[in-house]
């Protein structure tokens, strides 16, 4: 189910006080402060009062953390799920799926957040991967380890497993999801949700979704389709290169076909024609070659050549390959008519290519953008398409999420002709998606359903 928009505005037409002082109320009112007359009698409160305490300085102390604006245009699902349906949580022990971006509108880490919130108890943390702090090395095996604060475990969900176990679950009440995605569907941080709701089903256990924007908004839906023999951790469901929804619907998506007890708790004041800069949120650093907005854009642009030769550079800025003529290149691009986006010609060495100036994120099409770079990258130069064989799937159709765009550019199609072959499945895709947007953040193309009206699963 998800929670409905009319109940969670019930209150909008209530004075707003400061900011600060609201947050720093709402964690104190969790906490019961006897345990300072007996400190001996309660040391698990007496040591949240401790974490508090560290926490309403961070608050004061840094007021815009982040990269935020002063005031933040929507509440995420997390400051959502404190403030109007903390009972959803209230009494029970809580397992966190999460990392550094799981924080609040102002910058501050849900971790901390929950942890000295009374009334419910954090146990456990997973973490997916590059880990609960980001830095870990793409593809990079994760240990699991204890939390040198909290002193619970931090259960990697990117090592020996990536699903949760039995033995990871069977502590804790509820599983709540708090990771924010970039809007690919090949970054993995979506399929760790996936394998979570069928972690869900197999051990009884309710998961909750703590929803968070889509850095790329939630009108641009475009690329070739998933197919079944392509699924894997960079693809886990019949989605195309860029879905345009938030974890929430995406949760909602999977579910389909999964049954798990799960509750979406969306943002309040999101629409998803927003871009990230709309919602007023600091982008936290996502994955260390994703360090910020501009490289969560050029991701599907620059980075869909793996194994072929045409490859990126710059954190997702640049693409381009050996002995490419990085002038004729950046024409072809130019005169493509590809939206919101402007290629400028740039030579790396031996290989030529392009850097791109992102004009309007509104307009920019990641998706389509990274296909006609790809091809044309092929009609100028000399590469090579990875094969897949029935032992192994490659990266590059793991990402493509088919063999048959390796086979176009094999054929020397134009983009143009490749992108009209994906189109006819990515249009039953669009129509399919509708029953899992959430209707009170606007329409995609054109909505079923009802605003306001809750799904159960």
């Amino acid at each position: 189910m998800y929670m409905s928009g009319k109940k969670i505005l019930r209150d909008r037409g209530r004075k707003k006080s400061n900011k600060n002082e609201r947050q720093t109320l709402l964690m104190i009112n969790r906490i019961n402060y006897r345990p300072w007359l007996n400190p001996g009698k309660n040391k698990e409160k007496t040591r949240r009062i401790f974490c508090l305490l560290a926490l309403v300085v961070v608050i004061l102390a840094f007021p815009a953390a982040g990269t935020c604006n002063a005031t933040t245009a929507i509440k995420l699902g997390n400051e959502v799920l404190l403030e109007s349906y903390y009972h959803l949580i209230e009494g029970k022990k809580v397992g966190l799926v999460t990392n550094q971006t799981g924080v609040n509108s102002r910058g501050i880490s849900f971790i901390d957040i929950l942890a000295v919130t009374e009334g419910t108890k954090l146990v456990a943390l997973y973490a997916p991967e590059h880990g609960i702090d980001g830095t870990a090395r793409g593809g990079a095996w994760v240990e699991s380890y204890l939390h040198p604060r909290f002193g619970i475990p931090v259960y990697s969900l990117y090592g020996s497993t990536r699903m949760p176990t039995l033995a990871m679950l069977q502590g804790i009440d509820v599983l709540l999801f708090d990771i924010q995605d970039i809007g690919a569907r090949y970054y993995t941080y979506m399929s760790t949700l996936q394998y979570c709701l069928v972690a869900a089903v197999k051990y009884n256990k309710p998961l909750i979704v703590l929803d968070r924007p889509n850095p790329l908004g939630g009108m641009i839906v475009d690329g070739p389709v998933l197919e079944d023999p392509f699924k894997s951790f960079m693809g886990v469901d019949n989605l195309p290169m860029a879905h345009g929804m938030t974890a929430g619907e995406l949760a909602r998506f999977f579910n389909r076909r999964i049954g798990a007890t799960l509750t979406v708790v969306p943002m309040e004041g999101y629409h998803r024609t927003m871009t990230f800069q709309d919602t007023g949120l600091p982008f936290v650093q996502t994955s260390p070659n994703i360090p910020d907005l501009t490289s969560a854009y050029g991701y599907m642009a620059t980075g869909l050549g793996e194994g072929t030769g045409v490859f990126q550079a710059d954190k997702f800025r640049w693409i381009g390959g050996k002995g490419l003529d990085a002038v004729r290149y950046a024409e072809l691009l130019n005169g493509a008519g590809l939206p919101g986006v402007f290629f400028v010609p740039e030579v790396r060495g031996t290989a030529g290519g392009v850097r791109l100036e992102i004009l309007d994120p509104y307009r920019f099409n990641p998706a389509k953008s990274g296909i006609y770079a790809l091809a044309y990258a092929f009609m100028l130069g000399d590469f090579q398409v990875p094969k897949s064989t029935s032992n192994n799937v490659v990266s590059f159709d793991k990402i493509m999420g088919t063999d048959k765009i390796g086979r176009y550019l094999e054929e020397g199609l134009t983009p143009q002709q490749i992108e009209a072959c994906y189109t006819p499945a990515l249009q039953r895709f669009k129509q399919e998606r509708e029953y899992y947007l959430l209707p009170q953040y606007g329409p995609g193309t054109g909505m079923l359903g009802r605003a306001g009206a809750p799904d159960h699963y």
